[in-house]
């Protein structure tokens, strides 16, 4: 059997001023996809890697550089015809300027090409916006059961394998889409914890039942303001059995069910709260994430407004990790080691929400182009080039900081995950302005399906 593969994976943040670049994207092309091993455990299978793009959270996608990565595969499918199938790499909350819900125009355009009978599944991202259109022109689509992910390959496998059992049985397969009127950000959603662990939990029982194949819990990504962002179920059935339709219904119905009981799983507070529960924390460290400038999702990295309430504060032993800011790194670069420098950092990429805030500090570590640590009154302040999360040890350890011998942490996420998430002892949510705030109600919401809970008295949902 001939299957191609593409795809095109990126988390669109409406309410950034940024918008997200051709050269934002990794791009792997051909036999360079087929590097990885994954690929070889299908002997059986001849794969047509055609193109996938990859970018982290950003602004809206450039429509040249989307049109671009789109075109590349549609004119790459049509130099492999006749193919079996297709899968598709997605993440599912892609937004493109001009273009609107990029899968949707993406899975229009693959159509177009190998017609409507040829099997096509998807992997998706837990954070995915689901559109009916590409539900309805797939086979089946499953999607990530972690938060914080660790299931990337899984999901992966899970859609392969979906493609290569239609093929091989000749037995078709549907989704079963059902969007809630709910809004969550991620935050509220973390799978190791309630109401999310037991939903997500019951796909695997919904899974065992008579002609069901696969079943997902999509929360959705609350920063693309889309008429498709919202919380969805998708079920995948046989194409002539109806039990999708009935578990697809129910799992949505213990959704909204619990839509009261969604929450952040640390404590969550303003700004100046989060500073002054830190410094009188017992424990440490405290990690404070400055949720609003989430580079995770979208946010630009560059807001001081943590920096600004730790100063305020006289805090001791804190660490901001980081601050995107290149003019920054390379004015440190040239200042050297230990140096006196005075900058005007941040408030440059985000500068609805950020400002710029004048310090004086000394130059630590640098790592030029990259990173530079500048140190003042007992605060280290990680200067960087690009938008990065410091959600591991290793970029702290490249500029000579220990993060646990640090008291206070900030960092620029909202829901910790990777070292950062077992390193802290004391967790705190700030409730920080920026393109990812989580004031759900106060994001100036253009596109969104309304009414929709809890930015509207909505009491009755029915499927």
């Amino acid at each position: 059997m001939k299957i191609a593969i593409c795809g095109i994976r990126h988390e669109s943040n409406s309410f950034s001023t940024l918008t997200t670049k051709l050269d934002d994207f990794r791009i792997t092309r051909g036999e360079e996809i087929l590097q990885d091993s994954f690929w070889s455990s299908y002997p059986d299978v001849e794969w047509k890697p055609i193109l996938i793009g990859r970018a982290g959270p950003h602004g809206l996608v450039d429509k040249g550089a989307y049109i671009s990565m789109r075109d590349e595969i549609i004119e790459g499918l049509e130099q492999n015809l006749p193919v079996d199938g297709v899968y598709l790499s997605l993440h599912g909350a892609m937004d493109v300027v001009d273009v609107g819900d990029g899968e949707s125009d993406l899975i229009t355009h693959i159509r177009k090409v190998v017609g409507d009978d040829i099997p096509i599944t998807g992997s998706l991202d837990l954070h995915a916006n689901v559109s009916p259109i590409l539900a309805d022109s797939t086979s089946a689509l499953t999607a990530y059961r972690t938060s914080p992910h660790i299931d990337g390959a899984e999901t992966r496998k899970r859609a392969v394998d979906h493609l290569i059992n239609i093929l091989s049985t000749g037995k078709h397969t549907r989704n079963v889409l059902i969007k809630l009127p709910l809004l969550l950000p991620g935050e509220y959603a973390v799978t190791e914890v309630e109401p999310a662990k037991s939903l997500y939990t019951k796909l695997f029982d919904i899974e065992k039942r008579p002609g069901i194949v696969d079943a997902s819990i999509l929360i959705g990504c609350a920063w693309t303001d889309s008429e498709y962002t919202s919380v969805s179920v998708i079920v995948v059935g046989e194409e002539d059995s109806q039990e999708a339709d009935a578990c697809a219904v129910e799992l949505a119905q213990d959704i909204w069910s619990k839509r009261h009981e969604f929450k952040a799983e640390v404590e969550t507070v303003s700004v100046e709260e989060a500073v002054t529960k830190a410094m009188n924390s017992e424990i440490y460290p405290v990690v404070i994430s400055d949720s609003g400038d989430n580079v995770t999702a979208g946010g630009a990295g560059d807001t001081p407004i943590m920096l600004d309430e730790l100063l305020k504060a006289h805090a001791e032993d804190a660490v901001i990790a980081g601050i995107t800011d290149p003019e920054a790194v390379d004015k440190c670069v040239e200042s050297g080691t230990n140096s006196v420098i005075k900058l005007n950092l941040g408030g440059k990429l985000d500068t609805s929400n950020g400002y710029k805030k004048q310090i004086t500090g000394i130059v630590g570590n640098v790592v030029p182009s990259c990173m530079a640590v500048v140190a003042m009154n007992g605060i280290k302040v990680i200067i960087t080039s690009d938008r990065r999360a410091f959600t591991d040890t290793q970029g702290y350890k490249q500029v000579g900081v220990d993060p646990l011998k640090e008291e206070i942490i900030v960092v620029k996420v909202g829901l910790l995950h990777g070292k950062i998430r077992d390193i802290a002892k004391k967790p705190i949510m700030a409730m920080s302005p920026g393109f990812t705030s989580l004031l759900l109600d106060e994001l100036p919401y253009k596109r969104l399906k309304r009414p929709i809970f809890p930015l509207d008295d909505l009491s009755q949902f029915n499927v």
